[in-house]
């Protein structure tokens, strides 16, 4: 029976990412355009376009997304959000699971690319940690963009997690980013992105269902640099907790 779904599987991941590039060229020219009304509105309309793309990708490749709160996100309130790594898949369903303006944070060095470093440096919001002066600058710019009700999203795992376990030791950039500004933790599981398309190839693509699980916010209020340590451990357990709770398959017993 596999052998027999194997040319099925090919023609299906062909598709779907034809479609992924068809539909991205439209969303490449918007975000040209976008660039000219600066990092905040630019940005905005460039997320908007993205959110458009993802909502008709999707399901035109069979991947039926839902978002589930233990808590909701509060209206006109910035979190920093943190999420799972586990899939290629995981960027794709960015869009899905944040409706509103949201910035991945990404890496400074990515935005000196030519043309797509343009488009990079206002969609994403980056931090500069080369010098104690750029590093201070960022965190400004962090500030900036969080009083203006975005969003920012990290992976604090940094990298996919191959460990077997529910997640893979986090960084603690995003628990210091988060006392830093004053923001508070929301923590979301990408469920089935690792389902979906495995991290060992791009060619493991599949239709199916996808979830994305908004935990309970965690409050950073009273804290200060020396309490990034149990911060971060607060939020790990939290997260891994529910994980083995919801039965994520990439766990080994």
């Amino acid at each position: 029976m596999r052998i027999l779904l194997k040319p099925l599987q090919f023609f299906y991941v062909v598709y779907a990412f034809a479609l992924f590039i068809i539909l991205m060229i439209p969303v490449f020219l918007w975000s040209l355009f976008a660039t000219l009304f600066g990092k905040i509105k630019g940005g905005n309309l460039v997320y908007s376009a993205c959110v458009v793309w993802a909502d008709v990708w999707f399901p035109l490749v069979f991947i039926f997304h839902k978002n589930v709160y233990v808590q909701k996100p509060k209206e006109h309130r910035s979190y920093i959000f943190v999420a799972n790594h586990i899939s290629y898949l995981d960027a794709a369903v960015i869009p899905k699971t944040f409706r509103h303006p949201v910035r991945p944070l990404g890496k400074v060095e990515m935005a000196k690319i030519p043309l797509f470093g343009t488009i990079y440096k206002n969609a994403i919001v980056t931090v500069d940690r080369s010098s104690s002066g750029n590093r201070a600058r960022s965190v400004q710019t962090l500030k900036s963009v969080l009083r203006k009700e975005i969003s920012v999203l990290v992976f604090p795992e940094g990298t996919f997690n191959l460990s077997g376990e529910p997640l893979k030791d986090f960084y603690n950039g995003a628990f210091r980013i988060a006392i830093e500004t004053g923001s508070p933790i929301m923590p979301v599981l990408f469920l089935n992105t690792y389902n979906r398309m495995h991290y060992q190839s791009i060619f493991s693509l599949n239709p199916g269902r996808s979830r994305s699980v908004f935990l309970p916010e965690v409050s950073v209020e009273g804290l200060t640099a020396k309490d990034v340590g149990e911060l971060k451990a607060k939020v790990f357990k939290q997260m891994s907790e529910a994980l083995i709770e919801r039965n994520a398959s990439w766990i080994k017993a």
